[in-house]
């Protein structure tokens, strides 16, 4: 297993202590890699993960968006018909279990929407940042002014 030394980045960043632990967490390997996703940067704060639920329908799927936790589960309904004895299978390929995969979201990233499309599930997830976070420019003052100031405050004073 691959282990990468995030030091460097506890001494930039302030504040980004999760940010660091879910780096960390990320490292580790799912055993279960099923179903296979993609995630996709669609811009600077748009994201798609797709993940192929080949067999799946809109029904048999469930996506919950808590906190800052997104769970897509599947549940196959037709398995328990099949495991009855009414088909006989030479070969199975294709797989037809139950599901569960979470996904770790950043601050402020909300589910935009969510779509199933030829055995892909496509998730939009868009990043709202609220004003008070934004970045914005701060005027730098001449200490002259302020010098000025309160010097004219002190001369009236003293009349």
């Amino acid at each position: 297993m691959n282990t990468f030394d995030l030091s460097p980045l506890y001494r930039t960043a302030i504040g980004f202590d999760r940010l660091a632990d879910m780096l960390s967490n990320a490292q580790r390997v799912d055993s279960n890699g099923y179903p296979p996703y993609n995630i996709e940067s669609l811009g600077e704060d748009r994201y798609r993960i797709t993940m192929a639920v080949a067999g799946f329908s809109q029904d048999e799927l469930d996506i919950v968006s808590e906190q800052n936790t997104l769970t897509v589960s599947g549940s196959k309904q037709e398995a328990a018909e099949e495991d009855n004895g009414e088909r006989q299978f030479l070969y199975r390929g294709i797989a037809n279990r139950s599901f569960e995969r979470r996904f770790q979201l950043a601050d402020h990233v909300k589910v935009a929407g969510a779509d199933l499309e030829n055995g892909l599930l496509h998730i939009e997830l868009q990043r709202e940042l609220p004003e008070r976070m934004k970045p914005r420019k701060i005027e730098i003052g001449s200490g002259e002014s302020r010098v000025l100031e309160s010097g004219k405050g002190k001369a009236a004073e003293a009349a």
